[in-house]
């Protein structure tokens, strides 16, 4: 999808069809493991352009790479949104091959350095030998924001979603937002590092992204068959958050909130993600420790 309401800003979203886990087993519902799909968005002017959270695996940053070549854009940054490994691991790959600098929030900086110490033990045995080398080289840029040709780009930060550390770009002279994991369009949301299934933080991430009241927003975990009207977004994103904490409330086994949650969505992408949340949430109400029942509920 792409938009350019100012003649001189435009964005377009690149989205990476799911990928296989290497973990072995089918889901409850005897679907594959597929990994969600990922949207990369690029905001760019006439000739520069900021390339926002780059995808996980080497073969999909080669493809993001010759697509953003292909706008003929000279990429000045790469902004992260937050900081899980999915969003960020192939910047440095990117960043490289144009000369860009990569950028983040200083909570977002915090839980990249937390999702390379989790490579070996998670991301590795998912994806073995498809993602890069992933060193931190992100910095803050002064008051949180990017210029593109004199149109201001600003990294809201909105605390905790599906983790700690999150941010969305605001971009006003386009009315948009590019929510990162904070909003979800037509795919099943990450619950799994909600603690004790305490989903309240979200909702007020949800409502920092209404109060800057854009008319479009790009998730950052799409359907790419669906629109990014922000209202709508926004209303279903809050209404699975309601009834994954109403379905919390009344089945008693991750096996049950599973089935519960894809009957109440069956046109949801990304079951996968799914089950992992219901094999996180349950554990953590348990109590045990939280790194070990997420590590349990990806593999």
């Amino acid at each position: 999808m792409s938009t350019v309401p100012d003649p001189g800003l435009g964005y377009d979203v690149f989205v990476a069809d799911p990928i296989p886990l290497s973990v072995p087993g089918l889901l409850p519902n005897g679907e594959p493991r597929l990994y969600q799909p990922i949207a990369v968005t690029l905001i760019h002017g006439r000739q520069d352009a900021v390339l926002v959270d780059p995808p996980l695996t080497t073969e999909q940053a080669a493809a993001v790479g010759d697509w953003v070549e292909a706008s003929g854009k000279r990429l000045t940054h790469i902004f992260a949104t937050h900081g899980h490994g999915d969003h960020w691991f192939t910047a440095g790959t990117l960043a490289e091959r144009f000369g860009a600098q990569v950028v983040a929030s200083a909570g977002t900086i915090e839980q990249m350095h937390n999702n390379v110490s989790a490579r070996q033990a998670l991301w590795d045995k998912m994806w073995p030998g498809q993602i890069p080398p992933s060193p931190v080289t992100a910095v803050t840029v002064p008051g949180n924001r990017i210029t593109v040709e004199g149109h201001d780009l600003s990294i809201v930060d909105v605390g905790h979603a599906d983790s700690d550390g999150c941010t969305v770009l605001h971009v006003p002279d386009l009315d948009l937002v590019v929510a990162g994991d904070v909003i979800y369009n037509g795919v099943h949301l990450y619950l799994g590092e909600a603690a004790d299934g305490n989903l309240g933080a979200w909702r007020k991430a949800i409502d920092s992204v209404a109060a800057l009241e854009p008319r479009r927003i790009v998730a950052s975990h799409q359907n790419k068959n669906l629109d990014d009207d922000a209202a709508r977004l926004i209303a279903e994103t809050r209404r699975y958050l309601d009834d994954a904490e109403a379905a919390l409330a009344t089945q008693e086994t991750p096996v049950a909130f599973f089935h519960a949650m894809l009957e109440r969505y069956p046109e949801r992408l990304g079951a996968t993600v799914l089950w992992v949340s219901s094999r996180g949430l349950y554990p953590a109400r348990e109590g045990g420790d939280p790194w070990q029942n997420l590590v349990a509920a990806w593999l």
